[in-house]
């Protein structure tokens, strides 16, 4: 390809419980709801999406929280670890803050340089908390519950997980991510510059069992692209290579079009604009249920059939009220 992704645009997730999973990403993470919305596709489940101050791509992990879901399968075929990136020397902090609110979280492990946590969500989505000892620019969001200098910065990693990497590793490598690494059957790959954010890990294992994507497991893993025209361009040139991809979607906030890569993640490239201040302002942000203009017609219809998300006030100081329905 003649094209490079910049790296992680976001991770999107399936969860039960709607209430349950913000109180999660809101208080335990400190993350921000920077929009609260519908799946486009199937408007009565919501689509809630967490990030930083401004959901900027890279930072951004989302969810369609089902209510009732059936638990997912962790396996090949799937991203099955979402890692976060948190200053260096905060990892220590964040293990005791994590046990202190009843997460079962891993010892810290080292690899290439960094120093890792490993912990669940209540849906038992798999998580990471990495410190790069380079350390990471970008500002975190400042809740008044998690104290800034130990904040979370934004993505920092996907794992991959697939049967046979040869696939794999070419589809990465059309994507314009180069191979920084290899320890026994784990391959490390960065978009851009590199560092959090960019950074996608491939665990090869052809004897695990074949993922199932249901509750507590990714849905899609979603790359960058600048503006809609170079997005053209990644299609224009995936649909030459033989690659089923979708056709360009308006999601409001972006523009995506999706494929599998050859080991069966669900792979999307979605544009860094126009962003989540297109239809509320920065300072309100997540606080009330944003719908497309081709669904307003049925606003009363689809809030009725949501559930009633309360977002506790001090985890977003922008809120006046509790309520985004």
């Amino acid at each position: 390809m003649t094209l490079s992704t910049s790296g992680l645009h976001h991770v999107t997730a399936i969860a039960g419980n709607p209430q349950r999973n913000a109180e999660f990403y809101l208080h335990t993470l400190g993350l921000r709801l920077v929009k609260t919305t519908v799946n486009f596709d199937a408007p009565d489940v919501y689509h809630l999406y967490y990030g930083d101050e401004s959901g900027q791509p890279g930072t951004l992990l989302t969810f369609f929280p089902f209510g009732e879901v059936s638990p997912g399968r962790r396996g090949t075929g799937q991203a099955t670890n979402t890692a976060f990136s948190v200053p260096a020397a905060s990892i220590g902090w964040w293990q005791q803050h994590l046990r202190d609110l009843g997460v079962e979280v891993s010892e810290v492990s080292e690899r290439d340089g960094e120093q890792a946590l490993i912990f669940h969500d209540p849906d038992g989505l798999e998580l990471g908390l990495v410190a790069h000892p380079q350390g990471d620019p970008r500002a975190p969001w400042d809740n008044g519950i998690i104290p800034p200098e130990h904040g979370v910065r934004g993505l920092h990693s996907v794992t991959l997980s697939t049967a046979s990497e040869d696939g794999t590793v070419a589809m990465l490598a059309e994507l314009g991510l180069r191979s920084t690494g290899r320890e026994g059957n784990r391959l490390r790959f960065a978009a851009g510059q590199g560092g959090p954010g960019n950074i996608v890990d491939v665990l090869v294992n052809p004897n695990a069992p074949r993922g199932l994507v249901a509750g507590g497991t990714v849905h899609h893993v979603a790359w960058r692209a600048p503006d809609e025209a170079t997005q053209q361009q990644w299609r224009e040139e995936l649909v030459e290579r033989g690659v089923q991809v979708t056709s360009i979607l308006d999601r409001q906030y972006f523009r995506s079009i999706y494929f599998r890569e050859p080991g069966g993640t669900l792979l999307e490239i979605a544009t860094d604009q126009p962003g989540f201040a297109v239809d509320e302002p920065l300072l309100e942000l997540g606080r009330a249920l944003k719908l497309p203009p081709w669904l307003e017609p049925s606003r009363e219809q689809i809030a009725a059939n949501l559930p009633k998300l309360s977002l506790p006030v001090e985890n977003n100081p922008a809120l006046a009220g509790g309520s985004t329905t």
